[in-house]
């Protein structure tokens, strides 16, 4: 099918004319090349917005690409999801190009750019959030897109894959309560993203429904990086009457934890009991071993990119039933909990 064949109002050359430039620019601004100049291709995308061009889409999906994209790539957590993609890409004989965005959550204009000229099958987004103007850059050519761990609230007709975040922060909770702790500190991630939140909106219920007053000055917010674990966890351990228990919202920011409370002269977990979350392969191998929230990293992987190769299929793309996915979440008892030290005891160290 050609690129000027389309069921919408308006074709390639209709956009042309109405631009004032040649068939062959706007190609070139569909396709994403580099070699045109901004006002012109400014022009040409507010004509193909405006008129709802749609690329039609293959009756066989020709890219053997699968793009996932990271704000950074600094983590072992991003490893497992680049690991879930590339259990399904390699099934289909497929590759995967890894991205960085380089922006907090949404891709910025230089990514798009770079997306279009790739024409990957699809994308998977990581922590991200999608502007109107990119969702219709997106469809526009016919590349499909899915989110894992939405940064905020997805719309509609956002594809998403994410887990029960709410019900990982109530399990690790009630774990600390059911061991006798009481003063319970948590170092959710950042204020800006729907996972930390709901981890943090898990802990207060958890507390609530254990009849247990929530002190905001035991609750801080990290970056879910070990530093920030640290950060947080020097806080709280320097208050007045610090807690004995610590909830990190992630397995790195527990690592964290775990380094201030050896600078403080505390043993984990006779002196303090430290929860993470995410169940990395790192979680077995700390010093002591760490419990956790198992968050099915690779498996949440592996359905955003079958998500795709669904919505890639033209008998199915149009089925958004099946387009909004959460798995569920367990938690793993290690030996960084316990009960709390009894009143009197005189601290380890």
């Amino acid at each position: 099918m050609r690129d000027d064949e389309t069921e919408g109002r308006i074709t390639l050359a209709d956009v042309a004319s109405k631009a004032g430039v040649s068939l062959s620019t706007v190609s070139k601004v569909l396709n994403g090349r580099p070699d045109v100049a901004a006002p012109t291709r400014s022009k040409v995308e507010r004509l193909l917005e405006a008129n709802g061009y749609q690329r039609p889409a293959p009756t066989q999906p020709e890219s053997r690409l699968i793009e996932i994209v990271f704000h950074e790539l600094e983590s072992v957590w991003a490893m497992e999801l680049i690991r879930g993609v590339e259990n399904v890409a390699k099934s289909r004989n497929m590759s995967v190009v890894l991205t960085e965005s380089g922006t907090r959550h949404a891709p910025g204009p230089e990514w798009i750019e770079g997306v279009l000229r790739r024409r990957p099958l699809g994308v998977v987004l990581v922590f991200s959030s999608l502007p109107d103007d990119i969702k219709r850059k997106l469809r526009s050519r016919a590349i499909n897109f899915v989110i894992i761990d939405p940064a905020g609230d997805p719309e509609p007709d956002v594809p998403s894959v994410g887990s029960a975040n709410w019900a990982g922060g109530v399990a690790a909770t009630r774990h600390l309560i059911d061991l006798g702790h009481r003063r319970i500190g948590i170092i959710t991630g950042p204020d800006d993203m729907l996972c930390s939140l709901a981890r943090l909106d898990g802990f207060r219920s958890a507390m609530g429904m254990a009849g247990l007053a929530v002190d905001n000055d035991l609750i801080r917010y990290g970056d879910f990086h070990v530093q920030g674990g640290h950060d947080g966890a020097l806080a709280l351990l320097e208050q007045p009457d610090p807690p004995t228990a610590i909830f990190a919202g992630s397995d790195l920011q527990a690592l964290g934890v775990l380094e201030a409370a050896r600078v403080k002269g505390l043993q984990v977990p006779r002196d303090l009991s430290v929860v993470g979350y995410d169940d990395l392969p790192l979680a077995q191998w700390a010093s002591p071993s760490l419990t956790t929230v198992n968050q099915p990293l690779v498996e949440m992987a592996e359905e955003a990119a079958r998500m795709l190769l669904r919505l890639s299929q033209p008998e199915e793309a149009g089925d958004k039933s099946n387009t909004r996915m959460e798995l569920g979440v367990r938690l793993v008892v290690r030996k960084s909990t316990a009960s709390p030290r009894e009143p009197g005891a005189t601290p380890a160290g």
